[in-house]
């Protein structure tokens, strides 16, 4: 994955910059879903803010920032970058 294209998934959200859930774990190439169950069991290695979750009109402003978006979810993890 380029440079490049790591740079397009970071977003800013709440004065911080971040990556979603979905978009960190291709990036690590496995299920968003294992990815998040490994945080979610180590969740004492990861400080307080490593995850946040995104309100619904938060999803929907990122929604519209970015151009071609392929997730269909409603809710996304976000990890600071």
């Amino acid at each position: 994955m380029s440079l490049q294209v790591i740079h397009n998934k970071i977003h800013e959200i709440r004065g911080q910059k971040v990556m979603l859930d979905f978009d960190l774990a291709e990036l690590y190439e496995v299920e968003t879903r294992v990815l998040n169950q490994a945080v979610k069991r180590n969740n004492y290695r990861f400080p307080e803010d490593f995850i946040f979750q995104l309100t619904k009109k938060e999803w929907e402003v990122l929604k519209s920032q970015i151009v071609t978006s392929t997730k269909n979810a409603t809710r996304h993890n976000l990890r600071p970058v």
